[in-house]
């Protein structure tokens, strides 16, 4: 890491750090019991010019990498806002990647200044109900027609569907062939027609301010122009953006698990119980400490990864590794925390369980656990295929 880089981090860390601190834990408490979607947070960092980070600076953004977006998205989350701030701005900053790279110039001036302004909320939809992680078993499909295509099919678990304008959506424009199975998919940048895509919200455990929704396209019209990149090279556009976000999400899961430390540490030093703090007892000393190596260590992990992959170099290990601790260390902490606080964890003003309910997503999605071993038994230990 150059000094240059190392520098611009730390100014990005300090600048999106104040930002979001202005916005407390209170404030998410609200936004969480009555599943609002956190605009005012979201205007704050488009007036900054956040939500272009990883946009060229050509298209309106401030052109930054990987290693700057993943420290304000650790420090978004470690804000207290956890992932109804982080997916908020998230999707903002990550789901555009396939334009910047692959789209048309005239996608790119077109769309990348209203996503890097705020103008443009992004929807992602890839996963469906049938397939799950295996994305080439997808039915969602297009058919060719008179300048541009129709789409009929079904997604699930997609964000920002309630308020999103447009869709980067994934369908198949030719039928699965079992020998190349991941061929023969495209992405289009869709409008969300609300004659045509019927968004059904999905009532969950956390991320309440955030919606999650399963969505119906029925004769969904894109034009050709809204077509990013080359047809049938989809699943190619979308494996470029999984490693930055596996990245993205550890750091996000390790911003939750600093939140959870702050407010278990605090109340181990202020909580007396037979007639001295609960933190001078080794049994709530001990977990605490233990977390904050882990936040540590995961962190030294996932900006590593992050910086491979601002130097162009492969990194898929590293960024599944990322992912693997980040979302470990988030868990981990806020069961502690949650642990630490005894009783008082049930209540929601102590902010504990709302923070526990929204890290236990990372480690579910959107590359399990269980995923990330599987990988890494194959593609770095070179062991048998297990599925």
């Amino acid at each position: 890491m150059s000094e240059e880089t190392g520098t611009n981090i730390e100014v990005v860390r300090e600048a999106t750090r104040a930002l979001a601190r202005k916005y407390d834990n209170d404030y998410w408490l609200e936004k969480d019991r009555n599943h609002e979607y956190p605009w005012e947070f979201v205007k704050a960092f488009a007036a900054g010019g956040w939500l272009g980070a990883m946009i060229p600076e050509e298209y309106g953004g401030l052109g930054l990498g990987l290693q700057e977006a993943g420290a304000m998205m650790e420090e978004i989350a470690a804000s207290g806002a956890g992932m109804s701030g982080g997916s908020a701005i998230h999707f903002y900053v990550f789901p555009p990647a396939p334009i910047v790279k692959y789209g048309s110039e005239e996608m790119k001036k077109k769309y990348l200044p209203q996503i890097a302004s705020g103008e443009m909320l992004l929807a992602f939809g890839i996963t469906e109900p049938s397939a799950g992680v295996d994305t080439s078993r997808i039915k969602t499909k297009a058919e060719k027609v008179d300048g541009g295509w129709v789409i009929n099919g079904e997604k699930v678990f997609i964000t920002n569907a309630q308020n999103a304008h447009r869709i980067l959506l994934l369908a198949r424009t030719s039928p699965r062939d079992d020998e190349h199975p991941l061929r023969g998919m495209t992405i289009f940048c869709a409008e969300m027609d609300r004659n045509h895509v019927t968004a059904h919200e999905i009532d969950k455990m956390g991320r309440a301010a955030i919606d999650t929704n399963q969505l119906f396209i029925d004769n969904l019209f894109v034009a050709d122009e809204d077509v990013v990149g080359e047809v049938g090279r989809g699943f190619n556009y979308i494996i470029d953006g999984l490693n930055p976000e596996r990245i993205v999400v550890g750091l996000e899961g390790i911003g939750i698990a600093r939140a959870a430390l702050e407010i278990a540490t605090e109340y181990a030093k202020t909580r007396v119980v037979f007639d001295r703090p609960i933190g001078k007892n080794q049994a709530v000393a001990h977990p605490l400490a233990d977390s904050w190596i882990r936040i540590h260590a995961a962190r030294q992990v996932a900006m590593s990864a992050a910086k491979l992959f601002d130097e162009g170099k492969p990194c898929g290990p590293e960024a599944a590794a990322a992912k693997y601790l980040g979302a470990e260390a988030g868990y981990e902490t806020a069961n502690r925390g949650f642990s630490t606080l005894g009783g008082y964890a049930y209540a929601k003003e102590y902010h504990i369980e709302r923070l526990l309910r929204e890290v236990r997503l990372l480690p579910n999605a959107p590359f399990s656990q269980e995923m990330v071993r599987n990988f890494v038994s194959q593609q770095v230990l070179g062991l048998p295929r297990s599925y």
